[in-house]
């Protein structure tokens, strides 16, 4: 007459034994990833503490579609004091077949995409709180590093000033709009501030933040 089995038998050859702790960690891994595909917020905590990016995540699709392009533009104050038009901030290079399979290039893309994110993530809490973000001192020092590839000095160039911009993309039956329009930022890191830089960005809608060169205010 066999022994009747008991049903937490199963449970226990899979938590002891040989190979358990591979076998326990292989099925903390399948949970955790099945997890952090879900849509809820919740599961995002699993996320936060991946500090080494273990889980994958194949959420392909947002659940919200993106309905706008956004466009940074920049301009500079020359040493004579005139601004010159605005100039769009463009890392989109054109698509080469090869890039299907090789396209490292495309992580400036990536990085502008989560510089504006993170910008926007807080914009409403104040343009005190956004100059301290990482992405809008990355962003500045990205354009401080541009203007110097070009070989603008403080001697001719005393800052800048860039926008973020909103549009439909292919759809023009609206108009592109104005997000922001930063505080003067100098180009030499060390120089004072001027009472420009110190008053805080406007939204442009309120601001007539012109493309063509005119003459700057004191």
């Amino acid at each position: 007459m066999s022994t009747p089995t008991s049903p937490l038998a199963p449970v226990t050859r899979f938590l002891t034994g040989e190979g358990a702790a591979w076998r326990i960690a292989g099925a903390a891994m399948l949970v955790g990833t099945l997890a952090t595909q879900h849509p809820s917020q919740m599961f995002n905590r699993l996320q936060l503490k991946d500090t080494f990016s273990v889980l994958p995540n194949w959420r392909f699709f947002a659940p919200t579609p993106a309905m706008h392009d956004y466009h940074f533009l920049y301009r500079t104050l020359g040493a004579d004091g005139t601004t010159s038009r605005w100039e769009a901030l463009d890392v989109i290079e054109g698509r080469k077949p090869w890039q299907i399979a090789w396209f490292p290039t495309r992580r400036p893309e990536k990085a502008v995409f989560d510089i504006c994110s993170e910008i926007l993530h807080v914009l409403d809490k104040g343009f005190a709180v956004v100059t301290r973000t990482s992405a809008y001192r990355t962003l500045t020092e990205y354009l401080r590093a541009g203007l110097r590839a070009r070989g603008e000095t403080p001697e001719t160039v005393r800052g800048f000033q860039f926008a973020l911009a909103r549009a439909t993309g292919y759809d023009t039956s609206q108009e592109p709009e104005m997000v922001f329009v930063s505080p003067y930022t100098p180009l030499d890191p060390h120089a004072p501030a001027s009472a420009t830089a110190a008053r805080a960005a406007t939204p442009a809608a309120s601001s007539a933040a012109t493309p063509a060169p005119s003459k700057a205010r004191s």
